[in-house]
C-alpha cells in the first residue's frame, strides 16, 4: 500500500489537505497528515522533520509531499526514513547550509514577485493580501471558510535554522509549479528548480494553494507520479 505523507507549509496547518487527503483514501491509499509546531518559537527544522517521521511511524511506500516551506523539511525526512517518491508543490528549494530567511533573496523571489505583479496590474507595494496573494482562484465557499478559521501563527526559529545536508537526498524528486502562483512567480520557480535541481518542473493552473484549489487536478498528478514510479 502506497501511504502518502502530506506537509503543509507556513503559516498552516494539516487542515490545508482537507480537500485532497479523502480523494487519496477513496483510491485505497494511506494518508499521513501531520500537524508541523509551526506556532512554537523553540521549533526548528530538526523538530519540523521529528513531527513528520513520528506521523509516518512504521509505514512503508512513502510519496512525500510538500507544499510551499515544506521543501525545507521533506528532504530531512528521506534521511530518516526510506522514501519513494518526493513531489514538491510551489515549494520552496533550499541550498546546502541556506537559511529559509535567507532563501528569498538567494532566490531572487522579491525581485521576481515585484516583476510579476507588475506585469499583472497588481501593486507591487501594496502590502499582503491573503485573498489577493493566495486565495484569488480558490471556490467560494473553500475561500469562506479559510477566512473564517483562526489564523495560525509562524514562528521564526525555522526561518533562521540553516538547512543542514550537504546535497539533495537521493530520492526520485518531481517538482509541480502552478502558474498563477503569486508569491513565486512560474519563471521564477522555472529558473530555481533548474538551478538547483537540476530538472524540469511540471506545470498546471492555478495559484498558489492547490490543494484547496484545485484538489482532483492535484491527486491525478499526483497519482501519475506513482504510477510512473512503479510502472
Amino acid at each position: 500500500m502506497t501511504t502518502y505523507v502530506l506537509i503543509h507549509g507556513a503559516s498552516s496547518d494539516s487542515w490545508y489537505w482537507n480537500r485532497v487527503a479523502p480523494l487519496l483514501r477513496a483510491r485505497g491509499h494511506a494518508v499521513v497528515a501531520p500537524d508541523l509546531p509551526s506556532d512554537d518559537e523553540t521549533a526548528g527544522l530538526a523538530a519540523y522533520t521529528d513531527a513528520v517521521v513520528d506521523a509516518i511511524g512504521d509505514r512503508t511506500g512513502l510519496v512525500l509531499v510538500a507544499q510551499s516551506m515544506a521543501g525545507f523539511t521533506a528532504p530531512l525526512v528521506c534521511e530518516r526514513v526510506p522514501v519513494d517518491l518526493m513531489v514538491l508543490v510551489a515549494a520552496m528549494v533550499p541550498a546546502p547550509g541556506e537559511t529559509a530567511g535567507e532563501w528569498w533573496e538567494n532566490t531572487g523571489q522579491p525581485a521576481a514577485r515585484r516583476a510579476s505583479d507588475e506585469r499583472s496590474g497588481r501593486d507591487p507595494d501594496a502590502p499582503f493580501d491573503i485573498e489577493t496573494g493566495f486565495l484569488h482562484d480558490l471556490p467560494p465557499d473553500v475561500r469562506a471558510e479559510v477566512l473564517a478559521r483562526p489564523e495560525r501563527g509562524q514562528a521564526g526559529r525555522p526561518f533562521h535554522d540553516p538547512w543542514p545536508l550537504e546535497r539533495w537526498p537521493d530520492v526520485p524528486t518531481r517538482f509541480l509549479l502552478c502558474r498563477d502562483d503569486r508569491m513565486f512567480p512560474a519563471a521564477f520557480q522555472r529558473r530555481v528548480v533548474r538551478e538547483r535541481l537540476g530538472i524540469v518542473p511540471d506545470e498546471m493552473d492555478g495559484g498558489h494553494l492547490p490543494a484547496l484549489a484545485r484538489p482532483a487536478e492535484l491527486v491525478e498528478r499526483l497519482e501519475a507520479y506513482r504510477t510512473n514510479l512503479v510502472a
